[in-house]
């Protein structure tokens, strides 16, 4: 019986190693995964059947730097960290604000881009400024595990109360113009084009928040992560970066 049991334990280990040798192996070598959540343009989205973008390009010029392909899972935000916690992807880079609940779990690289929290509202809402939007009875609508979304909940002028998640933020914009939330807190680059693409909405005047956009790296990636602001600072000193925020935001003027 115990003979029996052994073999049966045995056996299990070995399909067990099996099964995670093939799931390391789905990473090829020279292959630098991005994990992305591809409904954030300007920085990720997709055309003409590809995912384009101020991070994808970057990440492109990163990963060309350091001699390798660029791989691009398009994922739930929310499943970001994780998947770069567990190694399931080499790096996380999705308009992501360098926060210390995150760093708990994931390192981050240097900034390489500046963002800023917005409001979105109906034009014949009433809700004029931010203000208004946090002294009401206001239902907001975030994309889950986003900045937005902790900002408002942890905000104690709205809390969990008031706050509705979306998996995307185009949702969020949609349950906006339907009337099932009263605002949307996004970046203001998103909040620009759903503005642009949605009827009768307009950004607040006031913004909620500034923050700087970094990639993620899993905490025992310690090499990759100075090879990543290697890149990123000759990628800065030689004008790469500026060219691309350029080219998907213009300066005005």
């Amino acid at each position: 019986m115990k003979k029996a049991l052994m073999k049966i334990i045995s056996a299990g280990l070995v399909m067990g190693m099996m099964v995670s040798a093939t799931a390391c192996s789905k990473k090829k070598a020279g292959q630098l995964v991005m994990a992305t959540n591809a409904y954030f343009e300007p920085y990720e989205y997709h055309q003409d059947g590809k995912i384009v973008g101020i991070d994808v390009e970057i990440a492109e010029a990163i990963a060309k730097k350091l001699d390798m392909e660029l791989k691009i899972e398009d994922v739930e935000f929310d499943s970001i960290i994780a998947g770069v916690q567990s190694k399931k992807y080499d790096i996380g880079m999705a308009g992501m604000t360098v926060r210390p609940d995150r760093l708990e779990s994931v390192n981050f690289s240097d900034s390489y881009a500046t963002g800023i929290q917005a409001v979105i509202v109906k034009e014949d809402s009433g809700i004029t400024d931010l203000d208004a939007l946090l002294e009401g009875d206001y239902k907001i609508g975030v994309q889950q595990g986003t900045t937005g979304d902790i900002y408002m909940t942890e905000d104690p002028m709205v809390g969990d109360a008031r706050v509705v998640r979306f998996t995307k933020g185009n949702d969020a914009v949609l349950a906006l113009s339907s009337g099932k939330v009263d605002a949307v807190v996004i970046d203001n680059e998103p909040a620009k084009h759903f503005v642009e693409a949605t009827g009768g909405l307009t950004i607040l005047p006031t913004f909620y928040a500034e923050e700087e956009y970094a990639i993620c790296v899993n905490k025992e990636d310690t090499e990759l992560l100075e090879k990543i602001n290697k890149a990123l600072r000759e990628l800065k000193e030689d004008g790469t970066i500026a060219a691309i925020i350029e080219k998907y935001i213009p300066s005005e003027g």
